[in-house]
């Protein structure tokens, strides 16, 4: 990644948690990630850009899903 690249902050403004309690509806993020957000390098942000992706491909949210 490019240092000269900035990450945008994916908040939403929908800050609430999934029944799960794993991620915010809005970001997709986890607890973690939102809180260390402002502390973290560009690479880092750009490493949860991409885990939030993964988070909302319908393929990867199926699969992630408890079989009954």
């Amino acid at each position: 990644m490019s240092e000269n690249v900035l990450v945008a902050d994916p908040c939403v403004n929908i800050c609430r948690v999934d029944p799960d309690g794993k991620f915010c509806q809005g970001c997709k993020r986890t607890a973690l990630e939102i809180g260390s957000w402002p502390r973290m390098t560009e690479q880092q942000r750009a490493d949860v850009a991409a885990l939030i992706r993964q988070r909302t491909d319908p393929a990867v949210t199926r699969a992630m899903q408890p079989t009954p």
